[in-house]
């Protein structure tokens, strides 16, 4: 009796044994996506690599202004006193605008996180939130700043032969103000990464899709208003679809 007791015991132990070891692998998985969860969650709550995230992520929301921008600078290289150092520095101004801007709303990232404004995903906690932020950036969309931040951005040439400074230092001053025209001219479309979350790159890859298509030499200036009405009824619409 005490054997058959102490042999159904062992077994049992075994059998318990045995499970944990089962049970083991996906532990091991739960703790290990928990702890990429956790590493992905800190990385959004710390400046440096928010800050790093936001300037690739201008560098490519600005690119399609760029481009074109030094195409022009490249095109007084040949009929004007354009020199590659010049064009260097037309570049080297565009990036301080973007990094400048990349640590603003990094800080204002940090600053709704601590507030419960928004998740570590960037994205608004607030439906009402989201709709604001939609409308805020249709509206901005029929404005005199949004015309004329879109004209320069739009067509730089013109920029360049009313406010020309040869030289690098020359290039690097107006780097700026075109980066600043630019991002004066987008700013809102960057400010709607909060709607639908920093880091939903399907959200964040639209706004760049619609800063593509304002830029767009053949259709760009008639699609800025229309775009607008798009967004301001995108915010009203979200709400109500939730209800329903």
């Amino acid at each position: 009796m005490s054997l058959s007791m102490n042999m159904d015991l062992l077994g049992r132990m075994s059998m318990s044994h045995s499970n944990s070891n089962m049970d083991m692998p996906k532990e091991m998985g739960s703790m290990g996506q928990m702890g990429g969860k956790m590493s992905m969650d800190n990385s959004m709550t710390r400046f440096l690599p928010l800050v790093g995230m936001w300037a690739v992520m201008m560098a490519a929301m600005m690119l399609p202004s760029m481009v074109p921008t030094l195409r022009s600078y490249e095109d007084l290289m040949v009929s004007a006193n354009g020199t590659r150092v010049g064009w260097l520095g037309v570049l080297s101004g565009y990036s301080i605008v973007w990094i400048l801007f990349a640590v603003v709303i990094s800080v204002t990232q940090i600053g709704l996180l601590y507030l419960d404004v928004v998740d570590t995903m960037g994205k608004a906690k607030s439906l009402w939130l989201s709709a604001a932020l939609l409308i805020a950036a249709g509206a901005f969309q029929f404005t005199r700043t949004k015309e004329v931040c879109h004209g320069v951005c739009h067509s730089p040439m013109s920029y360049f032969v009313g406010h020309w400074k040869a030289g690098f230092f020359g290039g690097v001053q107006m780097g700026l103000s075109l980066g600043a025209f630019c991002v004066g001219c987008c700013w809102l479309f960057m400010i709607l990464g909060f709607a639908g979350g920093v880091m939903n790159f399907l959200w964040m890859g639209l706004a760049t899709f619609m800063m593509v298509l304002e830029k767009l030499p053949q259709v760009g200036h008639f699609i800025v208003q229309p775009l607008g009405l798009l967004l301001i009824l995108s915010g009203p619409s979200i709400i109500i679809f939730t209800q329903i």
